[in-house]
Order: C-alpha cells, then structure tokens, then sequence
C-alpha cells in the first residue's frame, strides 16, 4: 500500500465486506532471516509458517481478530518496512 488512493480503497473494500470484530488472514512472504521481524508485529496472533523448499524464504499466514478497518491497514504498514517483504 503505497498511496493514500490506495489505502482509502482498501479501506472501503474491508468496510464493504466485514462486520467487526472479524477474523482476518494475512500472507506474508520474506527471507528467513527477516520472519522474525514479521512475527514480533504480530505477537500474540496465530502465526503458521511454511519454509521454500531451499529454506531461502518463508511464507507466514497469520489470524487476527481486527476490530476495525484500521488495525489491519496499521498492520500492513507496520510490515511493509520490512526489507523485501511480499503481502499477498
């Protein structure tokens, strides 16, 4: 999520398709060396992991009860700091 445009839009897609509080999935793809700094944005959530089959990369799908809209926009900002991350 880049813009500004881009957020207000997701945004009106949660609000179109969710009651809250909802469950919410989130894909993550990262270097392994860089899960950790995914997982510490979420502690406390259901996180699986699943390594590449060289063990280079790692994809997360994790499960978080949202209340709002906002906490999962806060959530993939918060992740797209991570160096080289992919939110699928």
């Amino acid at each position: 999520m880049s813009t500004e445009k881009d957020i207000e839009s997701f945004r009106e897609k949660l609000e179109a398709v969710s009651e809250w509080p909802s469950l919410y999935m989130f894909k993550f793809i990262v270097a392994t060396e860089k899960q950790d700094e995914i997982k510490n944005i979420f502690e406390n959530h259901e996180i699986i992991t699943k390594p590449s089959s060289k063990g280079k990369y790692v994809s997360l799908t994790i499960k978080m009860l949202a209340n709002s809209s906002e906490q999962i926009i806060e959530k993939y900002i918060e992740t797209n700091k991570v160096e080289g991350v992919i939110a699928l």
